[in-house]
């Protein structure tokens, strides 16, 4: 007789993953995320992380993460709404709400918290749910755990939410249009201006989830909302404090009305456990070195457009970015590993995105560049990427 316990079924499915070649285990990084690594014990040029301002290992940051430990202890001991709530995430979410240039802002222990705990709060049975169909998986999460109908529109294709919008106004009574900010996967940039205009239109509340623009687009990294002046015209901007801001966390930023509802309603705030007094402190001082200058931002994209023309040069396809997200599409599953695998041998970790995080046969690597790299890692990183895509006759 088999035995229930060994989870035959998983270990079918496990060699299903190696037998297409997309089996992984997970790389060791050790030491801190900076712009070079050690990683699986080889030192390599970092071109993985989220870390777009080069903010994870930052000085200030850190010698702010300590102090607040020493002054607040190493945890909070509660969920916010009990004895979780300390005056330092008071001060984050005014701080926040200042550089957003909103009313309020409302934390959230992560970005994908964030998402799982607003869309449900904040639409019912009755309501219809409008999603780009390229939105994150936060998103899909999120809005599964709502009562409310949901459909999805062609990405970034404003004809297609229209036609979504004039057949279905009448019969919902709320209508939430949904789009990521920037696109992680291709870094192509939601079409806002014209998608407030058709939300207005149609009576929509709209809602951008702005992980990839917060710290990259708009004045000093204050996101698409900025980018595209609509300040008071979305009602519910997300922000990560994961990526750019290099800590973690999520917020929502939008009205004083939006933040006393979460308040009551956020499950992930009030069945969990508050953000660590650590990555409070590191998150106030990064979102002040953001409010001081603009130098981070400019770096960012001073060394992203260096990056994309070298690229570019070499003949490789990096899609239709619009931001430091720089896709390099190989196409086939198991020859994106093995290009990924390739340029980790020389000395670039960037690591392969496949099906089903990316449409099958569309498989890339996707480089995020920072502001903490020098010219010198990137060329160092070109030569590399050109040295294995002859080789493997991606290039050539």
């Amino acid at each position: 007789m088999e035995n229930v316990h060994e989870l035959k079924f998983l270990k079918e499915k496990i060699q299903q993953l190696k037998d297409q070649g997309v089996y992984r285990k997970l790389p060791v990084l050790q030491g801190p995320s900076d712009a070079e690594v050690m990683l699986n014990g080889k030192k390599v040029i970092n071109l993985s992380s989220n870390n777009y301002l080069g903010f994870a290992n930052h000085p200030r940051l850190k010698k702010a993460a300590i102090e607040a430990v020493e002054k607040y202890g190493a945890g909070t001991g509660a969920v916010r709404t009990i004895i979780g709530n300390m005056d330092i995430h008071e001060e984050l979410e005014k701080i926040l709400a200042e550089f957003k240039r909103e009313e309020a802002a409302f934390v959230y222990q992560s970005g994908f918290n964030c998402n799982a705990g607003t869309i449900q709060a904040i639409t019912e049975e009755g309501d219809l749910i409008v999603s780009d169909e390229l939105n994150h998986a936060s998103i899909i999460d999120g809005s599964r755990l709502s009562k409310a109908k949901k459909t999805i529109f062609k990405h970034s294709d404003m004809d297609s939410l229209e036609e979504v919008l004039k057949t279905n106004r009448d019969k919902y009574r709320n209508i939430l249009i949904i789009t990521d900010g920037v696109f992680s996967m291709d870094g192509d940039i939601a079409k806002l201006p014209e998608i407030v205009e058709l939300a207005e239109k149609y009576e929509a509340m709209t809602y951008v989830d702005d992980a990839h623009g917060s710290g990259v687009l708009g004045e000093s990294g204050r996101g698409t909302v900025d980018h595209f002046g609509l300040h008071g015209r979305i009602d519910f901007s997300i922000g990560t404090l994961s990526k750019a801001i290099g800590v973690l966390g999520g917020y929502v930023a939008g009205s004083n009305t939006m933040y006393e509802w979460l308040n009551h309603r956020a499950r992930p705030v009030l069945f969990s456990t508050s953000l660590p007094p650590a990555a409070v402190g590191a998150i106030i001082e990064a979102i002040k070195m953001l409010m001081e200058s603009t130098e981070y931002t400019d770096r960012l994209w001073d060394n992203a457009k260096y990056f994309k023309a070298k690229l570019g040069k070499l003949g490789f396809n990096t899609g239709h970015s619009q931001t430091p997200i720089t896709p390099v599409i190989i196409g086939e599953e198991s020859k994106t590993m093995e290009f990924s695998r390739e340029l980790f041998n020389n000395g670039v970790f960037v690591s392969g995105i496949v099906f089903p995080t990316v449409p099958r046969g569309t498989g890339r690597v996707r480089c995020m560049v920072t502001a903490a790299h020098t010219k010198e890692q990137l060329d160092r990183a070109v030569d590399a990427f050109e040295k294995v895509g002859n080789k493997m006759h991606i290039i050539g």
